[in-house]
């Protein structure tokens, strides 16, 4: 017997068996699906709504498949030569025993760095407190004044303001013009933003797109932006792209609206509604108005009955009565008083004529001229004393004056500076020098 007789005999597979072996490896290697980057090639959308396709690089391709149900998510159009990045599952067609992706998700090459930058601004914006729920504003129940910030030409403005003119035409709306994508639209968007709020003419500021990529909302996911609109003194309504898009200026605005339809619907109050609310109010108003007076003219005929069962006549001649004696009374009282103010004001009027100034005029005249009298007197007297002294101290001074000495044979020698000559020694011969005697003075020069 050969060797071969003597080994176990091997496993036999099917071609079924073989792929469906290499499927479940396939599977349980890769359980969590793959993200893969690439072009698009051989794209086919069949009638059942699924897509397939090929997704190639330089060196290699692999086909693809995505589902009805994860094709219908799909935001773009996948066409042949497009860059894409995918989410899929690796697998394996059992049916021709082809290697395949099955893919779940996929969006053109570069929203993925877009999206992560968006979470990245979205966490830290977050984390700062712009998005608290406590700081959002409630909107005007009815805006005299409406910022719409948009593009002029685009089709969210004409939206907006056809709804706004016909849900209610009173609130005046102003069109401020922005580029809404592109590299110019963030700073622009912002600019305008601070310029409106600055200018104090609006109640309701409104920040609006329509739908997009995210590269085309990505205007509205930047930072310059969700810091304007969070500085905003007045509420700020957000309303870009579709219902299925968010962007940061959404999570930071007052209010989101889905669509710029949406956000005008927000605005403004519809004008039907309110001439119903009017209607009803009237018809309430005429309803409570009728209740009142029905229960005014109830009351009424009970007083009437009140006041019959009290014979009002007799009431009415006793007040008379009353009435009278109070009249009479208060004229007594009012006689009276004027007599007691008669009598005090003649008194008032006595002592006044006792006290009058031409009664008080002739005594002050006599003691006025005593005292001029006692003081000329007085006057007269002082100045003989004063001049008396004066004579003295005049005697006693002369007494002992220098010119009294002079006047007794005596003289004062002066040198040229004139500085009194004490001694024969403060003089030189030649020094001129002067002399004072009582009745002049002699100039006179040292000879010897």
């Amino acid at each position: 017997m050969s060797d071969l007789d003597d080994r176990a005999p091997p496993e036999i597979l099917t071609p079924s068996g073989l792929n469906r072996l290499v499927r479940d490896l396939l599977e349980d290697a890769l359980p969590m699906g793959v993200w893969i980057e690439g072009e698009l090639s051989n794209v086919a959308r069949p009638a059942s709504g699924h897509v397939y396709f090929t997704l190639k690089d330089a060196n290699a391709q692999v086909r693809c498949a995505m589902f009805r149900m994860a094709a219908s998510r799909l935001r773009f159009r996948p066409t042949d030569g497009m860059h894409v990045l995918m989410r899929a599952k690796v697998g394996l067609y059992e049916a021709r025993g082809e290697f395949q992706l099955v893919a779940d998700h996929m969006e053109p090459a570069g929203e993925g760095a877009l999206q992560r930058e968006f979470e990245q601004l979205k966490a830290r914006l977050g984390a700062e407190g712009l998005f608290a729920p406590e700081r959002k504003r409630t909107l005007p129940r009815f805006p005299r004044r409406i910022g719409v910030i948009t593009s002029a030409s685009g089709a969210a403005v004409r939206d907006v303001l056809s709804v706004l003119g016909r849900r209610l035409g009173l609130a005046e709306v102003d069109v401020l013009p922005v580029p809404v994508q592109g590299r110019e639209a963030p700073p622009a968007i912002a600019s305008m933003l601070h310029r409106a709020s600055a200018s104090g003419r609006y109640d309701v500021l409104l920040v609006t797109r329509g739908g997009g990529s995210l590269e085309d909302l990505w205007a509205f996911n930047d930072e310059s932006v969700a810091r304007a609109i969070h500085a905003s003194a007045i509420p700020v309504v957000s309303a870009v792209g579709h219902e299925v898009d968010f962007t940061i200026a959404d999570f930071v605005a007052d209010l989101r609206a889905a669509t710029p339809s949406a956000a005008a619907e927000l605005l403004v109050p519809d004008g039907a509604d309110l001439a119903r609310q009017l209607d009803r109010l009237r018809q309430r108003m005429a309803t409570l108005t009728t209740r009142r007076l029905q229960a005014a003219a109830q009351r009424a005929d009970h007083w009437q009955a009140r006041l019959n069962a009290q014979r009002p006549q007799a009431r009415l001649a006793r007040d008379a009565q009353r009435l009278e004696g109070l009249r009479r009374r208060i004229y007594a009282s009012v006689a009276q008083a004027n007599h007691l103010r008669r009598a005090r004001l003649e008194r008032l009027q006595a002592r006044l004529a006792a006290q009058h100034p031409k009664l008080r005029l002739t005594p002050s005249r006599i003691r006025i001229a005593d005292l001029r009298q006692r003081m000329v007197v007085a006057m007269s007297r002082r100045v003989e004393r004063d001049r008396l002294r004066l004579s003295e101290q005049a005697r006693t001074l002369h007494a002992v004056s220098p010119l009294a000495t002079l006047e007794r044979g005596y003289a004062i020698v002066f040198d040229e500076r004139n500085a009194v000559v004490r001694r024969s020694t403060d003089v030189a011969i030649g020094d001129r020098l002067r002399i004072m005697l009582g009745n002049g003075e002699i100039a006179v020069r040292r000879e010897d």
